[in-house]
């Protein structure tokens, strides 16, 4: 089989593909034929050594597939050859096939596609564990969310406007501002693109102060750190949620005297820690994705797909903070 790999660590333009030998399901385990494969912002840290998680080289980065089961191990008895399936991988997804925990699989929807498919776990898994279990989002409070336009920002708009929310989504261009409004956000700010010196810091506070009013925010989503952190953290609420998701701008340094002044909290997201020590809790949070994404309340947004010899400029277009939504890396025609 064909897989996109990384030697040596090193941007998108070292990744080469390669041949490897096809896998075997072990018992316990399923092998998924590979349809597409969808680009996080892990991707790009985890092929340059800057991830929490280091595997081994050669190894392939993508972390989110879909695909149609080619084979199962012994013991297995809920999936069988021709399923279509979805799954988070962590890595190794840029391939042909892969053989993954059948327990990690979950039944992709007959009508959605293989792309769809592929863009739904971690974002909207990350973001319903991010917003229920660390912010607490209650209908009636107000959410604003940094980096609105990528894969997480946008699931946490609609996932905030399907939980009651009012969400101000925070964005670094008008473009951007559109898909944030499309997908339900009630006000949009362009902010400039950091860094910033101390009065911009200070102006775009104001900014997202305006937007919040006079109460602030009840829940803060930061999926983008660096300079943007401390001006949104002076526009929370009295006992708001700060939620740390990512940080593609840098990771921020916060002056903590602001948390005691607004007896707010700081608390980090890692979806994927949380659903291995609780699986039981991730699968229901996944189970009420699934049932938001029948009644039509959220959508993956797909708005590029990359040829298989291509994958390596979809995590480039990444790198550049430039997606709007999700990229989709098409390993087979469905």
């Amino acid at each position: 089989m064909r897989a996109l790999l990384s030697k040596a660590p090193g941007g998108p333009e070292t990744l080469t593909i390669d041949t490897l030998p096809d896998p075997v399901a072990a018992p316990g385990q399923v092998v998924v034929a590979v349809k597409a494969c969808s680009i996080n912002y892990p991707d790009v840290l985890i092929i340059e050594d800057k991830y929490q998680f280091k595997p081994p080289r050669p190894f392939a980065p993508g972390s989110e597939i879909a695909g149609v089961v080619e084979s199962v191990g012994a013991g297995v008895t809920e999936w069988t050859a021709g399923d279509r399936v979805i799954a988070t991988t962590g890595s190794g997804g840029l391939v042909e096939k892969i053989a993954l925990p059948a327990t990690s699989l979950f039944a992709l929807p007959d009508g959605r596609s293989f792309a769809e498919g592929a863009s739904l776990l971690l974002t909207y898994g990350t973001t319903i564990h991010a917003l229920l279990d660390r912010g607490h989002l209650a209908e009636g409070q107000s959410m604003l969310v940094l980096g609105a336009a990528g894969g997480v920002g946008l699931a946490a708009i609609e996932l905030g406007k399907a939980f009651g929310a009012r969400v101000v989504a925070a964005v670094s261009s008008d473009e951007k501002a559109q898909a944030a409004r499309d997908a339900g956000a009630d006000e949009t700010i362009v902010y400039a693109r950091a860094p910033f010196d101390k009065d911009q810091s200070k102006a775009l506070a104001e900014q997202f102060k305006a937007a919040g009013g006079m109460g602030g925010y009840d829940v803060i989503y930061d999926p983008v750190g660096g300079d943007y952190a401390e001006p949104a953290l002076r526009s929370i609420g009295w006992e708001g949620r700060y939620l740390v998701v990512g940080f593609p701008a840098g990771i921020p340094k916060l002056p903590l005297n602001l948390t005691l002044l607004k007896s707010c909290d700081v608390c980090g997201v890692f979806w994927g820690a949380f659903a291995a020590r609780d699986p039981q809790a991730n699968r229901a949070h996944i189970d009420r994705v699934f049932r938001l994404w029948k009644d039509g309340k959220i959508m993956p947004r797909v708005t590029e797909t990359f040829a298989f010899e291509d994958g390596g400029k979809a995590i480039a277009k990444m790198a550049a903070r430039g997606a709007i939504g999700k990229l989709v890396v098409t390993v087979a025609d469905e």
